[in-house]
């Protein structure tokens, strides 16, 4: 597994487009697959935080919070563009964040981005993970419907 800046360091290239496709609505957007008990999947809307060095997001009291902590394996995928079929996609092992500076620092990132001037009620009741990434996934297009989409995946070395 990488973190986002090991990925990042790795392939400029995805990291730098999959920023932009995760922001793309100026505040990160994304789908979060998980894995239920029964291991059927499960997928749900949710704001993922990027820095230089992580890939995070607070977790609301959820199922799919529950699944992580049962099962850390998830799928993250960008929201649609409204002009193309662009999209970018991410796989690994979230781990839920305990230490205190970078869960500080996340919420202050939250807020920030967001443009926030006080902490939300229930944020202390959100929990931090971050997602390490073994695969990524992008998809660029020329428009809705094109038929020569361009794919470029990549893995972690083993």
């Amino acid at each position: 597994m990488r973190t986002w800046g090991e990925f990042a360091e790795e392939r400029p290239d995805l990291a730098v487009a999959g920023k932009q496709l995760l922001y793309q609505f100026g505040v990160g957007l994304a789908f979060l697959a998980t894995t239920r008990a029964d291991g059927a999947p499960r997928v749900h809307p949710m704001c993922p935080l990027l820095t230089d060095d992580g890939l995070y997001a607070f977790i609301v009291p959820s199922p799919k919070r529950n699944d992580l902590h049962r099962d850390g394996r998830y799928a993250m995928h960008s929201f649609p563009a409204d002009d193309n079929e662009d999209a970018f996609s991410v796989a690994g092992r979230a781990a839920q964040v305990t230490d205190p500076a970078i869960v500080e620092a996340l919420a202050r990132r939250y807020m920030d981005e967001r443009e926030m001037g006080e902490q939300p009620a229930a944020l202390p009741t959100w929990e931090p993970f971050e997602f390490s990434i073994a695969s990524c996934l992008l998809t660029r297009t020329t428009g809705h419907g094109d038929p020569d989409a361009r794919h470029t995946t990549w893995r972690r070395e083993r």
